[in-house]
Formats: structure tokens, C-alpha cells, sequence
């Protein structure tokens, strides 16, 4: 059974011939493969980040979920051209900062923010110059040259399910849990109340435009994506139900409609989630159901309680047992969660969010292959 088969099996809750087996290594693992500086994938596209994943995937021979990693922009999506680019600000052998900048009406001026590529880290965006040292008008500054165009229409998302083959499934985004993404998304939260319905009611809106502009590609995803990364950090369950959950509910009501799966990803706290979702939705495959003290889960309980209604996707640690952990740790953890959550079906052995860089390859190698001998029905 091929691992794409074996995927489609047990998200349409039948039995495959072993547990499949997904550890999230979305970025560092596949980025370090490459033996290339971090920044040629994020800053120059040398290859982009979601090509190296799946070329990690078929390394290391995982059933591969690629959520939502191909950024896809449709053609009504696309904005105008308001002339942003960026520039290289400051640059060491450790890292590159780029800051966004335009001429407007003969006048140089600059994004307040800037984004920090690392030589062996994922990159850090979005952030004040001031807060490592830069002044927030740069004095030198040269353009960033070489970067290599991605096709990010529904031809680049064929290419990439292409590329993907029998590996796996790729999913694209149709939802965000997340509402509230950072401390400036609060603080609006909280000094608009009066906008709060309107936030709702838009998202909901903004879901029904893009899935009816999705089902009109000549390709359609293997899954849809309506996640969101730490749901419950930067918001209560209350914001959650508030805010998102209406366009997450209505995007799995569409998708459901049609046949295609839905995938929710939310590291951190989410007991809370995973009965929100299995008890008031057809939501279809959720993880990564962390464990203390990254998440809040015990995936034994969360099978025995909703195993029924939603496939289970997780949770080795990725620091105490993928990372510091010795093969025969990683062994007995993966044969835990292969007990805990695989009776029956409805379960793809994975990891907790984000496997480190250091990750010692024959700890992947060992969760892999527990799931193929150990993970028989």
C-alpha cells in the first residue's frame, strides 16, 4: 500500500495495512537535508521550503500531510503591485535582515518592520528593527537579488501534488482557527468590541468566496486546511467560538459537502478544541494533540472519548523524546501512542509540533519503522 493510499484509508475511517506514520518536521529538518544556509529557502526560494519537505518526506519515507505548506493565491486574489520590495539591511554570516521599502511620489520610504533570515533557523518576520539594533530607516541597504519566482497559482499547486506523488496528500488553506494571532490582534480585539460580530461575519464570507474559487480549478486539493497555529495561546475558547469557529464550522460544511477532508493543525492547549470540533462538526483529521507541558492532551482519553468522531494525529514529544531521546526512547513512546490511539482505526502516528533541527535522523528512522512493524492491525 502506497503512503497515499494508506492516508485516504484512514481518513475515510477504514483500515489500512499499518498505521500511518506523519512526524512534523514542516521546516528545520527538511531546510537542514538541503545542506544549503537556511535563508537560500526562505529569503531566495532555493528550493522553497515546501519543495524541501517533500523531498524530506520521501527521505525518510513518511506518510506525508503536507498542510497548507504551498502558499496557492488564486487569480482573484491577487492584489495590485504597490511597488514594495525588499532590501538587504544588514547581512553577517549568521543571519540576513531584509526591510521593505518603495519610492512614493520621489520619496524613499520604508516598512516598520523587518525579517530576520538565519543561517540554520527558520526565519523571524515581522518584527521592530529597534529590537536588534537597527535604526528603522536604514543608512545602507541593497536590493535583494536572486530570489527565484514560485508559481503560487493552481498550475504550482498541480506541480506540487506532482511532485508529491503516491508520498502523500497536500492540503490548502480555506480557514484559520486563529483569530487573534498577536498582542496587536488583542489589544483591537478588546478595543473594538462593537466590530466583533462584523470580524465573524467576514470570515465566514471569506471562506464561501475562496472555496467557491477553489472548486473552480481544473485541480482540487487532497484536503482542506482550516487550522491554525497555537489556536488557544493567543485566544480563550470564548474569542475562538467568537471569532473563527463560524468560518472553520462553515468551511468543513463545505468541504464535507464535496468530499474532501479537513485538517486542523494547533499546537499548544487543545483538549479543548478537539472537543469542540468532534462533538460540533465533521471536522475529519486533527492534530498535534501535544502533551504536557508544550499541550494540555492524553491521547488514550481523547481516543476512548472521541476516537469515533475525528482521526487522532499525534504526539510524541519533540523535545524530550525526538530530540533528546535515544532510538529505543523514541520506540517505546511510538509504541505507547500506537496503543493508545490506534485501536479501530481513525489514527496517524505523529509527533508534537515541530521537530527541532538537531533531531537525530535515526530517532525518525526508529518512529517510522515502528509504525510499519509494531503498527499492524
Amino acid at each position: 500500500m502506497t503512503s497515499r493510499d494508506r492516508l485516504l484509508k484512514v481518513l475515510n475511517r477504514e483500515i489500512p495495512d499499518c498505521v500511518p506514520v506523519a512526524p512534523d518536521f514542516s521546516n528545520m529538518i527538511p531546510a537542514k537535508l538541503t545542506g544549503k544556509p537556511f535563508w537560500q529557502l526562505y529569503l531566495y526560494n532555493d528550493p522553497p521550503i515546501w519543495e524541501a519537505f517533500i523531498d524530506c518526506s520521501k527521505y525518510f519515507d513518511i506518510d506525508s500531510v503536507m498542510d497548507g505548506f504551498f502558499p496557492l493565491v488564486l487569480p482573484e486574489e491577487e492584489g495590485p503591485d504597490d511597488g514594495w520590495e525588499p532590501y538587504i539591511v544588514f547581512e553577517s554570516s549568521e543571519r540576513i535582515v531584509t526591510q521593505n521599502s518603495r519610492v512614493e511620489n520621489g520619496k524613499r520610504e520604508w516598512k516598520p518592520v523587518v525579517s530576520v533570515y538565519y543561517v540554520a533557523d527558520s526565519p523571524t518576520r515581522n518584527i521592530s528593527p529597534e529590537k536588534i539594533g537597527l535604526p528603522p530607516v536604514p543608512k545602507i541597504f541593497k536590493p535583494v537579488e536572486g530570489i527565484k519566482p514560485v508559481d503560487k497559482s493552481p498550475a504550482g499547486l498541480k506541480k506540487v501534488m506532482t511532485h508529491m506523488g503516491e508520498q502523500g496528500l497536500v492540503g490548502v488553506w480555506l480557514a484559520q482557527s486563529l483569530a487573534l494571532p498577536n498582542d496587536v490582534a488583542i489589544y483591537n480585539y478588546y478595543d473594538h468590541p462593537e466590530k466583533h460580530d462584523q470580524w465573524a461575519h467576514e470570515r465566514v464570507e471569506a471562506v464561501e468566496k475562496r472555496f467557491e474559487r477553489l472548486m473552480k480549478m481544473d485541480i482540487r486539493p487532497d484536503f482542506f486546511c482550516v487550522g491554525g497555529s497555537g489556536t488557544l495561546i493567543f485566544q480563550t475558547v470564548e474569542i475562538f467560538r467568537q471569532l473563527a469557529f463560524p468560518a472553520v464550522k462553515r468551511a468543513i460544511e463545505l468541504a464535507t459537502e464535496v468530499g474532501i477532508p479537513t485538517h486542523l493543525h494547533s499546537c499548544g492547549p487543545e483538549t479543548a478544541l478537539v472537543e469542540i470540533m468532534a462533538e460540533e462538526t465533521n471536522l475529519t483529521v486533527i492534530d498535534p494533540l501535544e502533551i504536557l507541558p508544550m499541550g494540555d492532551c492524553n491521547l488514550a482519553d481523547l481516543k476512548a472519548r472521541l476516537g469515533d468522531k475525528v482521526v487522532l494525529k499525534g504526539n510524541l514529544h519533540t523535545t524530550e523524546v525526538m530530540l533528546r531521546g535515544s532510538v529505543a526512547d523514541v520506540i517505546a513512546a511510538s509504541k505507547k501512542a500506537i496503543d493508545d490511539g490506534a485501536t479501530g482505526g481513525g489514527f496517524i502516528l505523529s509527533t508534537g509540533d515541530q521537530c527541532g533541527r538537531e533531531t537525530p535522523f535515526e530517532n525518525l528512522h526508529a518512529m517510522v519503522e515502528t509504525a510499519r512493524n509494531y503498527g499492524r492491525y
